[in-house]
């Protein structure tokens, strides 16, 4: 069972009205490992986080999940395997902090069940986890885009699926939230769930990723571990731009030139 993949992608195509987004994808993710999609605008990388969420259906190909066919999993079945994070949270919900972290506990509960002590420990632990003590009681419509962003983190979470996908989760998070989530996701993977990101920032991917999935246009580039996929040529090519990748006192750094190329 070690060596099943968290997700084998095959021969994937996915299309959005008449335009195809995806273009003829094989690619296996490791479990147990924090893998980041990496990529320019419209590379796909959403398009396939929504795949393996099962969030919406492809023209071709098929995507397996810790070995099974996740188009045959109920919704139910599904959320106990994958807990997926969008880019964006809704600051409308007439929700708490708290109510809100809380539906991720939907998927355990039966029929017109209630929260358990169980299950409010689980929400109350990711709210911690997150940072969000002190505005649990707060309605999402009162906190800040990043604050948001940690609550929808904090459900996922509390959701307790051995799959966490998340899309651009750096998005709206200020520098020290960025590098806490980072090492908060790699520890997850040591205690051994599977985390699949949407990255734009190379450096946090170079730094904290097991596994990275290059992106452009649609079609997959390049796969493997952060600093052989983050080659300069490969990187200039897809971001038509120059880009280095190096290192720097134990750590990647990504270089790019301060002015547009003549």
């Amino acid at each position: 069972m070690a060596d099943i993949p968290a997700f084998a992608v095959s021969n994937l195509t996915v299309a959005i009205g008449r335009k195809t987004v995806l273009h003829d994808v094989s690619l296996t993710l490791p479990a147990g490992r924090l893998s980041a999609l990496l990529g320019p605008n419209g590379a796909g990388k959403t398009t396939l986080l929504r795949q393996l969420a099962g969030l919406s259906p492809a023209r071709s190909g098929t995507v397996h999940c810790q070995g099974q066919p996740l188009a045959g999993l109920s919704d139910c079945q599904r959320a106990r395997q994958v807990a997926y994070v969008p880019q964006h949270v809704p600051a409308g919900l007439p929700l708490t902090v708290r109510e809100f972290v809380a539906l991720g506990r939907v998927p355990h509960l039966g029929q017109f069940s209630r929260l358990t002590g169980s299950d409010r420990q689980a929400v109350e632990t990711a709210i911690e986890t997150v940072e969000l003590v002190s505005d649990a009681g707060k309605r999402l419509d009162a906190l800040s885009g990043g604050e948001r962003q940690r609550a929808a983190i904090a459900r996922a979470l509390a959701q307790e699926a051995p799959v966490l996908l998340l899309d651009e989760p750096t998005n709206h998070l200020d520098l020290r939230h960025q590098h806490r989530l980072q090492t908060l996701l790699a520890s997850l993977c040591r205690q051994g769930k599977t985390v699949v990101e949407v990255l734009h920032d190379l450096t946090l991917a170079a730094n904290y990723a097991d596994h990275a999935a290059l992106f452009a246009d649609g079609r997959l580039v390049a796969a493997g571990v952060p600093p052989e996929v983050l080659q300069a040529d490969t990187l200039s090519q897809v971001y038509r731009w120059p880009v280095r990748l190096h290192a720097h006192e134990g750590r990647w750094l990504v270089d790019t030139p301060a002015a547009l190329p003549a």
